[in-house]
């Protein structure tokens, strides 16, 4: 290349430009103070604002006293994680017990199992089209992943149950799912490929069903060897901490839920909280692709302001019961104080930019700077005089070693700009709000950001 270009000089990097750049920085001395702070440390450490940071209480007003913290290690399985502590509190509350835990790993089986089954139906549904298409695309980045919904989740228990964590236990490859996800993956692709070729030479559905059985019973396999087979019958023995007897005998993990969780599952709806142009209040939506069994269908969102949510959710942990909650979980979160709080981190300080407060929630969502990226419980919350939230108590699944013993703290302005989806009973809701969630719901494309938490 010669170098030469007409463009005109404004549109470049000049010297001139990098000149009138560099005298801007050294004119204030603020900034060789945010030089010397970030060059020794984190940003995020070194925005950390003390005074902030040290408002996050841990007593509430409203607090529900959980088991030990669960830890899903290095695997993308918040939202069953998040889903299974809302139900094991009720397990113990049941039975009088401190702690308990249902099996992670359980779910984790047949969710990858039938997720593989609708990834075929939908490989097929879509072998009209170009590889190269986005939707096909789509498919294809991603088809075992570890992410997904609550409506997900509410499909497996109906269809499979639960079980005690002794009637499946984590094995390596549950709490470390990439590799599993990996090879898996890569089989599926394969699969594609076989299921698109069969269409394109005119196979019968009966052919194609037929392939897909004995690709299914491959993927089984695979998961089998990777986490031991689900019981289909069980044991259990349950004692409390002074060594009662509270349960015992044989159970389906069917009639085990029935039992010990008897949770109404089609009583809880998600309220999404998504305020863009393209996603009106008071309408239901649902996301193309979204799902795994197959039989149940997609997901389901009511998109309500989000007052609304935290309505909803307060009324629920007043009642006794924890919320399931869907977040953008890194933005302006203190990971070691437990704190996620705008306030607690001076970012905009630091860099003399309107960082935090640049975009409102709309413009986030829609030039991809925030969605949802992980799931975790309300365990309690704050009120003012007035009775509206000021803070909330939030249960992790990252384990005790971290935050105020695996619990971090949320300030109200950090749950209006971060927190997306609570699922409450719809009893909680308005007529208007459960009269809108019933509606037909409009179809959101596969890579709208109300369908991350799947990803």
């Amino acid at each position: 290349m010669s170098g030469k270009t007409d463009l005109p000089l404004n549109r470049l990097i000049t010297a001139e430009r990098i000149k009138h750049a560099h005298e801007r920085f050294v004119a204030d001395r603020a900034n060789a103070l945010a030089q010397h702070a970030v060059s020794a440390t984190d940003i995020r450490t070194a925005a950390r604002v003390p005074a902030a940071a040290a408002l996050a209480t841990t007593t509430f007003d409203v607090q529900l006293e959980q088991g030990a913290v669960t830890n899903q290690e290095r695997s993308g399985r918040c939202w069953m994680f998040a889903s299974l502590n809302t139900m094991r509190y009720r397990v113990m509350k049941r039975l009088g017990l401190k702690s308990f835990e249902l099996s992670q790993a359980y779910p984790l089986f047949w969710d990858k199992y039938e997720r593989a089954n609708l990834f075929m139906e939908n490989v097929i549904a879509t072998a009209d089209k170009k590889a190269s298409s986005r939707k096909v695309s789509f498919l294809l980045a991603d088809p075992m992943g570890d992410g997904g919904q609550w409506d997900m989740f509410r499909a497996l228990v109906k269809k499979y149950g639960v079980v005690p964590k002794e009637a499946m236990p984590e094995t390596y490859a549950s709490s470390h799912t990439a590799n599993m996800d990996k090879y898996l993956t890569r089989y599926l692709r394969a699969c594609a490929r076989d299921l698109r070729e069969a269409v394109a030479k005119g196979a019968s559905r009966a052919k194609l069903d037929a392939c897909k059985e004995r690709m299914l019973a491959d993927v089984y396999r695979m998961l089998a060897i990777c986490l031991g087979e689900p019981p289909q019958s069980f044991e259990i023995r349950i004692r409390d901490d002074k060594g009662a007897l509270k349960a015992s005998g044989t159970y389906t993990p069917q009639a085990f839920f029935e039992k010990f969780v008897g949770m109404d599952l089609d009583a809880y709806v998600s309220l999404i909280n998504a305020p863009t142009p393209d996603k009106p209040f008071m309408r239901s939506y649902t996301v193309e692709f979204l799902g795994n069994v197959l039989e149940a269908g997609g997901v389901r969102y009511v998109n309500l302001p989000v007052e609304s949510l935290k309505r909803a959710a307060a009324a629920q942990i007043k009642d006794g019961l924890p919320v399931w909650f869907g977040c953008d979980v890194d933005q302006y979160f203190l990971r070691d104080d437990g704190v996620l709080d705008q306030a607690a981190v001076d970012v905009d300080g630091l860099f003399n930019l309107p960082l935090a407060h640049g975009m409102g929630k709309a413009d986030r969502l829609t030039f991809g700077e925030s969605l949802m990226t992980h799931a975790m419980v309300f365990q309690g919350v704050n009120l003012d005089a007035e009775g509206k939230p000021t803070r909330w108590r939030v249960e992790n699944s990252w384990g005790d070693d971290r935050g105020k013993k695996g619990y971090d703290i949320m300030s109200d302005a950090w749950f209006s700009d971060y927190v997306y989806q609570v699922v409450v009973d719809k009893k909680y809701l308005t007529a208007e709000e459960r009269a809108a969630y019933e509606m037909k719901p409009i179809v959101l494309a596969p890579w709208d950001p109300m369908g991350s938490l799947a990803r």
